[in-house]
């Protein structure tokens, strides 16, 4: 997971205002959506928030002709977020995935005009589904992760390397352990950290390479006429095959008792050594991979819940940090290079219990 998660509202929610804290940028967003509005018969009056991300990212909603609707990104990140967000878009359409098209474009200022994938995110829809619903759902995100994994250009993408993924695994130590919770660790236990984490960045960089969304989750996963629909790509790098998979098993929002983890995760094995895919030939060894990949995210997202409250004023992130230790207890539980790892973390969830998280 990164900073974002974008996603359409559910179909239930109600049209959410636009507020704008920068009046120059409100008025820089109208003159560049009145100019393109003619040519998409859009309805300035329908304009309405859909979603906000984590980071600074918006997205509206506008009424097109015909009962059609579209997608507008509002970005005031980076120019080079905006400009990847568009590449990679191509990309992930050009594997044949449906991803929503670039109609309009200003990446300067960070507007787009996009293809609307619709009201239903694949979170909504697991939440609510029966056994059979969930399954068929979650097959068709495997086959198209199958897909963007074979038909990738991961030649074109930024590597997940040594640096990118320390950076990231630090956050758990810098945000979570000493701001979130006030602890300083002893140079035994920076040593006990060091040596996990490196045993986890080591898997990682061993695994064979392929595209990563980064964030293939059902949050970020629409329900779709052809499923699932794609969004929040941006990020994307050339790194380990496991990465998405772990996504999608060990969400963010959503957790399965492991039973049907392994259902899926078997599927996907199966299905991607039919495919070709540089998966371990045995099924065992690439568990404990998308495991340990896992573990190096959920540790990841423990310090970015905790970011996002203590520097972004985000707090709500930091209901789900519950769900991230139970991951990563259970995976530093089961292997024995891991195993050290629970003497840093079982006194970080006794202060959650003591300051009111339920697990």
């Amino acid at each position: 997971m990164n900073d974002s998660f974008p996603g359409s509202a559910t179909a239930a929610a109600p049209p959410a205002a636009i507020a704008w804290t920068d009046p120059e940028r409100e008025r820089a967003f109208l003159r560049w959506f009145d100019e393109l509005a003619p040519r998409h018969r859009l309805d300035r009056g329908t304009l309405h928030l859909a979603s906000a991300d984590a980071s600074s990212r918006r997205y509206f909603r506008v009424a097109g002709p015909d009962g059609s609707s579209y997608i507008v990104m509002d970005s005031p990140a980076a120019e080079d977020s905006v400009a990847a967000f568009v590449r990679i878009g191509e990309l992930v359409r050009g594997a044949g995935l449906n991803g929503p098209r670039v109609l309009e474009q200003d990446v300067h200022q960070g507007f787009l005009l996009l293809d609307d994938l619709g009201h239903t995110q694949y979170l909504a829809a697991l939440r609510q589904a029966d056994l059979a619903g969930a399954d068929t759902l979650m097959r068709d995100a495997i086959g198209a992760l199958i897909q963007w994994q074979l038909r990738g250009d991961a030649s074109t993408l930024p590597p997940y390397d040594d640096a990118l993924l320390r950076r990231e695994v630090q956050l758990f130590p810098d945000w979570c352990v000493a701001r979130e919770f006030g602890v300083t660790w002893t140079p035994r236990e920076q040593d006990t950290w060091k040596t996990v984490s490196q045993r986890l960045i080591d898997s990682a960089l061993a695994q064979p390479q392929v595209a990563v969304h980064r964030d293939w989750m059902p949050r970020n996963l629409m329900v779709c006429a052809r499923n699932p629909g794609v969004l929040d790509f941006q990020d994307a790098v050339r790194g380990p095959i496991t990465y998405d998979l772990a996504s999608l098993l060990r969400d963010a929002f959503l957790s399965w008792d492991e039973e049907r983890e392994l259902d899926w995760a078997v599927r996907y094995w199966q299905d991607a050594r039919r495919a070709g895919l540089p998966v371990d030939a045995d099924f065992g060894e690439f568990w404990r991979q998308t495991e340990w990949m896992g573990l190096q995210r959920h540790l990841k997202i423990l310090g970015i819940f905790c970011r996002l409250k203590h520097r972004d004023g985000k707090p709500h992130y930091s209901e789900d940090l519950p769900r991230f230790f139970n991951y990563a207890t259970k995976v530093a539980n089961r292997y024995g290079p891991l195993r050290s790892l629970l003497n840093l973390l079982e006194p970080l969830t006794g202060a959650a219990v003591q300051a009111g998280y339920t697990f």
